[in-house]
C-alpha cells in the first residue's frame, strides 16, 4: 500500500510539475500540497480531496471499527492514510 504523500508525490512528478505549479492547477496553497508531500497530520479533508481530485481520487473519513488491520488503524490514527 501507499501512503497519501508517497502516492501525491509520485503522481504530481509523473505529471512533471513542481509543488507550486500543482498548487496552482489543484486550486490550493503551496502549504498544502506541502504539507500533504510530507505527511503532516493535521490536514483539512476538503483541500486533501481538491488535491486528490487532480488523479480522480478521494478519501473519505472512515470510522476506527471499519480499519480492521492492526497495521492500518495504527497509519490512520498516526494521520497516515493509506491509499
Amino acid at each position: 500500500m501507499m501512503t497519501l504523500a508517497n502516492f501525491v508525490k509520485s503522481k504530481r512528478k509523473e505529471v512533471n510539475l513542481t509543488q507550486e505549479e500543482f498548487a496552482e492547477r489543484a486550486g490550493v496553497a503551496l502549504t498544502v500540497v506541502r504539507k500533504i508531500e510530507q505527511g503532516k497530520e493535521n490536514l483539512n479533508l476538503e483541500k486533501v480531496n481538491q488535491v486528490l481530485k487532480m488523479f480522480g481520487h478521494t478519501l473519505a473519513p472512515v470510522s476506527s471499527r471499519e480499519i480492521t488491520k492492526s497495521e492500518n488503524k495504527r497509519d490512520y490514527e498516526a494521520g497516515r492514510y493509506i491509499l
